[in-house]
């Protein structure tokens, strides 16, 4: 008989053929004479009112046509099973008994169609053993089967099988009361746990049992970690344990058994994990309780005490177990005293989103931000500082220990609800996720099929102008916002709270219990800490309102840093100058990512708390994105030259230049702190209104040239104010030419600038007079940059000149070229290969470079003893010029492979082909080196491994004039600069980064030494 085309549409109401996409189609044939008998396909309509109450239970499923499909394959197996259907009086073919019992049995009916709907896992389960169905009747009592976690006994003959049987039997009984409403979240995952405790303990007599004939029964425990242990296990998860033995005499037997009872647990279950045991997977599976002892009293880190939180007994020998939880308690409560305790628990927190795959990070339920893992750090952190005093704390599970901190005062009323609002949501939609295929997972699906049935297996149901999808990403976005924003609250609010003379929200932490929290979270001097929160938040002010709302988050930041201390230090500095100004706190609460940046940078760096404390203003640089990308070099000129062209004392007129350039200082170094700080990276666009990046600071070789820029800006500015204010000869032409690292675009936050002055005297002028004119214009352009300001000083040296310092300060363009024709060494060539014009006279500037170019860029080359006497110098620089104690291996400037080593190899192969090859004319170190990679004068792999090792040194030299805001070029082994350095550079731990840093150093020194041999 055909099918009316209609009849799809028909079941279509009941929600059928929405996943398969069809219309209900396929739901016809199921439901239709050669499948369940439920529909008519003439009348378009149920066969009866049985009919009829089924396929509304099936509508309310979370995914109907799943629930469908199930509940077909189960009857046709029966039917299998049965060999023929049964006859009712009147004649009518009857249904099987199961769809008789789902008449009958209305609790039967809607416990199983909400586990055919929401378990495609246990619908294939039930599939090939349609006799479990019967543990979802409705007891003769009427109440529903027990859920509690207990294992029945099973018939058969290998207890392997008959303890999977039990254990799937159990699983259905608790997703059928989970999927009812029989059941809370609590008592569900407290069911889940004690359902793997029998697991366990089965799962253990089975293995002693097996034991060989005379083995003896060893006294060994099982204690439960992790979810298990707290008692809020879900659906698919490894179930995490430790064995302890009694005695030695016992370990043998007991790790027999152990190993055994893994095994089978997971032909059962689950995988059985036992990897939180002393020294994890490297040490032993069973160790006795005295080992244990030894081994948490000397060598367990912070997390392992951690994990300890959740310890419970849970098979085999229970008293032992119970004995080893009490004899470890003191390390646990003492653990937040440890030295290392507070860089582990920075640790911890910096691997909670680790190794989740970008694509997945928005979607993850557990690591990602707002997750399940934010919530239960900063309770298990709690517990470890405040548990010390307070035993009510030490609760395994998340929710009893987040109610006893708020019981306590440890946690606001508001923000401990607000959090178990969402622990309880992401562990639904957790177990949800896995109930569906029993698999471990935490990531929402991105499928629109697969994210429809998600929300109707949460119970969201569509609304008018919204849709159950809709509404369910509206209460994950609510939930991960408000745990994103409670996880930094939840540890600092109180901390706040205590030093604040206003009534706090059922808080009572005390000054010993906030020092202890600050310790914990890295502060060295706890009680100056918080005399610096009460001076910012005491009173009832609304400075001191918006400022409780800002410090949770400073504070957060402020604990990542290596000196957290120094952190809120400057930021009380900062506060106290401009507090009372409208806009700064203004700007910090609404201002989007600036408050987090401002205590990056003040963490960070001491080098950017110094300049903000000269010019605190200078902060609304962090509100902008395009404020945080570099000027360009024309920006910068007319701008510098604008400003001093505004005053006609030269001294006014420096100091307003100066005053700019410490501006962009301050834009430059903060763009280069937060462009490896993530979400609060900048990310400027281009002035034209592209939808384009704009160029960044990522790139070392760009933080040089930003700062050469802005050298040039201000050597251009003060020369104009020198000009202006001495006596000149008309028509006389002056220059600066760059050398060094300003004439490599290659500055650093500290360098000084080194150049040279050049003149011209105008035709048949006097000689002297213009030489005269020219070094007051010399010396005022140094005098007025070296006066004492408050801005950085930028030091003029100009010793690089020919005869050093025993030489006159201005050469005129001739005297130049007389000395470079006839006086002229290779190394004084060699420093020439970084000149370049910076300001004052442009044609001057040009003709002083083609001046220079036959001397810097040598027709021939270099002679065999030209040669030699660089290797001579560079051997004599790098034992002379070495401060006394300093590391080689660690020296940015001068170590091996460093910056030195490899500008020395480069300018050698400068000085040697670049009269033949003009691609190798230029003064930057990166850009020639690359040139004469694609020349062939040096192997690509030793190119890489130079290139590499200049831009880490540069990096690291960067970072550490930014860390200690003082110059240095020592890259410590060990130490809060280290750290600050690490973290800076977007690194996580110092130890690698140093093996890093040393094992790019070698390479780099051997490339270099392969060229400076060639």
């Amino acid at each position: 008989m055909s099918r009316p085309t209609r009849a799809p549409g028909r079941l279509a109401r009941y929600g059928f053929g929405t996943a398969e996409g069809d219309g209900g189609a396929r739901a016809a044939d199921l439901l239709g004479p050669d499948g369940l008998r439920l529909w008519q396909p003439v009348e378009q309509e149920p066969v009866d009112e049985v009919a009829a109450e089924l396929l509304a239970a099936l509508s309310r499923a979370a995914d109907p046509d799943l629930a469908l499909r199930q509940l077909h394959r189960i009857v046709e197996a029966e039917r299998r099973a049965d060999g023929s259907a049964e006859r009712r009086a009147d004649g009518v073919t009857a249904g099987p008994r199961l769809l008789t019992e789902l008449h009958t049995d209305p609790g039967l009916r809607r416990r199983l169609i909400a586990v055919l709907g929401a378990s495609s896992a246990l619908g294939d389960h039930l599939v090939a053993h349609p006799e479990h169905c019967a543990a979802l009747r409705t007891a003769p009592d009427g109440l529903a089967p027990t859920a509690e976690g207990r294992l029945e006994p099973t018939d058969g003959g290998n207890p392997v099988a008959a303890l999977r049987t039990a254990y799937r039997l159990a699983l259905l009984r608790i997703a059928a009361a989970d999927l009812t409403g029989g059941r809370g979240l609590e008592q569900t995952m407290a069911a889940l746990s004690a359902l793997a405790d029998a697991t366990l303990a089965a799962a253990y007599e089975i293995a002693v049992a097996e034991l060989a004939e005379g083995t003896g029964r060893p006294r060994l425990a099982v204690v439960a970690m992790g979810k298990c242990g707290g008692g809020e296990l879900n659906y698919v998860s490894d179930v995490d344990v430790i064995f302890v033995a009694a005695e030695d005499s016992d370990l043998s037997a007991a790790t027999l058994v152990a190993t055994r009872l893994i095994h089978i647990c997971g032909l059962v279950a689950w995988p059985v994990d036992a990897a939180l045991r002393p020294e994890g997977n490297r040490g032993p599976l069973v160790r006795t309780l005295a080992s244990h002892l030894a081994y948490y009293r000397r060598w367990a880190r912070t997390w392992e005490f951690q994990a300890l939180l959740k310890a419970r007994p849970a098979a085999g020998d229970l008293p032992l177990a119970q004995e080893w939880i009490d004899q470890l308690a003191p390390l646990v409560w003492r653990a937040a005293e440890r030295p290392e305790a507070v860089e582990d628990v920075r640790a911890m927190r910096r691997r909670i989103i680790d190794n989740i795959p970008p694509k997945e990070l928005d979607r993850e339920i557990k690591r990602g931000p707002g997750g399940l893992r934010d919530i239960e750090f900063a309770v298990q952190l709690l517990q470890l500082v405040h548990g010390r005093g307070d035993e009510l704390l030490r609760a395994p599970g998340t929710i009893p220990a987040l109610r006893a901190l708020v019981a306590g005062g440890y946690v606001g009323r508001a923000d401990g609800e607000a959090l178990l609002r969402g622990y309880r949501f992401l562990r639904s939609v957790e177990h949800r996720l896995q109930l569906q295929g029993l698999r471990r997972t935490h990531t929402v699906p991105a499928e629109p099929g697969a994210l429809r049935w998600l929300a109707a297996a949460l119970g969201f149901t569509a609304a008018p102008g919204r849709s159950a999808v809709e509404s369910f990403r509206a209460e994950w976005v609510t939930h991960a916002t408000e745990v994103r924003r409670l996880h930094a609250k939840l540890l600092y609010r109180p901390l706040l709270e205590s030093v604040a003379r206003v009534p706090a929200d059922g808080l009572r932490l005390t000054p010993e219990a906030a020092r202890h929290r600050l310790e914990i979270l890295g502060f060295a001097d706890p009680a100056g800490a918080l005399r610096h929160l009460q001076a910012l938040t005491g009173g009832v002010s609304r400075t001191a309102a918006i400022q409780r709302t800002l410090l949770p988050v400073l504070l957060s930041e402020f604990a990542d840093a290596p000196e957290p201390d120094r952190g809120l230090l400057n930021y009380r500095k900062v506060s106290d100058k401009l507090g009372s100004t409208p806009w700064y706190l203004r700007l910090l609460r609404d201002g989007g990512p600036v408050a987090r940046r401002l205590a990056r940078v003040l963490a960070l760096s001491r080098y950017v708390a110094d300049l903000l404390a000269r010019d605190p203003e200078a902060l609304r640089l962090l509100a902008e994105e395009n404020e945080l990308a570099p000027r360009s070099s024309e920006v910068l000129r007319e701008g510098f030259l604008a400003a001093a062209a505004r005053h006609t004392d030269p001294v006014e007129a420096t100091r307003a230049v100066r005053a700019l350039r410490r501006r962009e200082l301050v834009r430059v170094a903060c763009a280069d702190l937060l462009c490896r700080a993530g979400a609060l990276a900048p990310s400027p666009t281009r002035p034209d209104g592209a939808n384009r990046p704009a160029p960044g600071l990522a790139d070392v070789t760009d933080v040089g040239t930003a700062l050469a820029d802005v050298t040039d800006a201000t050597l251009a500015a003060a020369l104009r104010a020198a000009q202006a204010s001495q006596p000149a000869p008309e028509g006389l032409r002056f220059a600066v030419i760059g050398m060094g690292r300003l004439g490599g675009y290659e500055s650093n936050y500290l360098s000084d600038a080194d150049v040279l002055f050049v003149y011209d005297p105008p035709a048949g002028a006097n000689e002297s007079a213009a030489s005269a004119a020219a070094h007051a214009i010399a010396e005022e352009l140094r005098r007025l940059l070296g006066v004492p300001a408050p801005d950085p000083p930028l030091g003029v040296d100009a010793d690089l000149r020919p005869e050093g310092r025993q030489g006159p300060l201005v050469r005129s363009l001739a005297a130049y070229a007389a000395y470079y024709a006839r006086w002229s060494r290779v190394w004084e060539a060699q420093a020439l290969l970084r000149a370049r014009f910076v300001c004052g006279d442009a044609d001057l500037g040009a003709e002083f470079e083609a001046m220079i170019d036959p001397v810097r860029y040598p027709a021939e080359g270099l002679t065999r003893e030209q040669v030699v006497e660089i290797r001579r110098i560079k051997a004599r620089v790098e034992t002379e010029r070495l401060p006394r104690g300093a590391d080689p291996a660690t020296h940015t400037k001068l170590g091996r492979g460093a910056l030195a080593d490899v500008e020395w190899a480069v300018q050698l192969v400068q000085l040697r082909h670049a009269g033949a090859n003009p691609a190798l004319r230029g003064t930057r170190t990166l850009d020639a080196l690359a040139a004469a990679e694609q020349a062939g004068l040096i192997d690509p792999t030793d190119a890489a491994e130079m290139a590499a090792g200049w831009s880490l040194a540069a990096q690291v030299r960067n970072a550490l004039m930014l860390v200690r805001g003082r110059a240095g070029d020592q890259l410590p082994r060990h130490g809060v600069e280290l750290a600050g350095v690490v973290r800076l550079l977007g690194r996580d731990d110092p130890g690698e980064f140093l093996d890093e840093y040393l094992r790019t150093g070698r390479r780099s020194r051997a490339a270099t030494e392969r060229v400076l041999n060639a």
